[in-house]
């Protein structure tokens, strides 16, 4: 082995970890990066190049892939929730511990402020030029909205609300679906596929009133970032005290899809389905599943 090999191999081994929480938080946050550097990324190209270089259509197409790529990125590793209502969904579920599921919070948010971050720095010129230097959360050169949601003009604060709630709930509907056993799942491979042409199809339907934020890490990280970087607290004044509303409608969204999913489907399996799903096909479980077990054999 040469020099160059063996302080490679000692670098890896000393960075090297075996902690499920470290393992599964250091996925979620690569993945979400991905997540919001390539969405935000196509919503700055879109403003900044005033509807040139793309279009609604193109964004609503670009966050859906970005969530599919940040799923990729970290399906294998934390099972790539993306998504603080995901993984909430999953605690009230019992697929995960209340532990694991801060870890994956914490991960979720310095993913989505770090991605912010790396659309600010690419985009840093653009948006110079764009507004003359001048961040402005609302105007015709305001540039805050690449960052985070506010909602259009004809929009209520309750509507907005109840728009983020049955947005989230019609995903993680969906979400079930696509990744149920028991049910008609997509191959597992496919699956990050087929989520992200569920998060286009949202985008194509419900994306009107404020942009489907869907996803608090997704809206609240960034919208701090901005807090920081020139726009100033206007982005927490903005819509009434907008910014609560994609925090909490999405929560909510996700514990209802999750209790009309098991209400309606996941209750009603036959038993004999899920003795055959639970103890036959040989499949991997997801990681989630594999961590919650093996923590409470090692509690007991």
């Amino acid at each position: 082995m040469d020099a160059h090999a063996q302080c490679l191999e000692k670098v890896r081994s000393t960075l090297r970890t075996t902690n499920s929480y470290v393992r599964c938080g250091l996925a979620e946050f690569l993945g979400t990066v991905i997540l919001i550097l390539f969405g935000c990324g196509s919503v700055a190209q879109m403003e900044l190049s005033g509807f040139a270089k793309a279009q609604f259509l193109s964004v609503n197409m670009a966050f859906g892939f970005a969530v599919t790529a940040g799923a990729y990125v970290c399906a294998g590793v934390s099972g790539a929730h993306l998504n603080p209502a995901v993984s909430f969904s999953m605690f009230l579920l019992k697929k995960m511990t209340w532990k694991l599921m801060l870890i994956y919070f914490l991960a979720q948010f310095l993913g989505s402020f770090i991605g912010a971050s790396l659309v600010f720095a690419l985009y840093f010129d653009a948006l110079h030029v764009y507004s003359g230097g001048n961040w402005t959360v609302y105007g015709p050169q305001a540039t805050a909205g690449i960052f985070a949601s506010y909602p259009s003009e004809h929009l209520s604060v309750v509507n907005g609300f109840s728009d983020q709630v049955i947005a989230t709930a019609a995903l993680m509907i969906c979400i079930f679906a696509i990744t149920d056993e028991k049910n008609n799942a997509a191959p597992k491979g496919l699956q990050p596929f087929v989520i992200g042409l569920i998060v286009l199809l949202v985008g194509l339907s419900m994306g009107f009133n404020c942009g489907y934020p869907i996803n608090p890490a997704r809206d609240l990280a960034p919208r701090i970032f901005t807090a920081f970087s020139g726009w100033g607290l206007e982005v927490f004044r903005a819509g009434g005290h907008w910014w609560w509303v994609p925090v909490v409608g999405p929560m909510i969204g996700g514990v209802m899809g999750t209790i009309l999913y098991d209400l309606l489907i996941g209750i009603h399996h036959e038993p004999s389905r899920r003795k055959e799903n639970r103890e036959g096909n040989g499949e991997r479980q997801p990681p989630e599943y594999e961590f919650v077990q093996s923590e409470a054999e090692s509690s007991t």
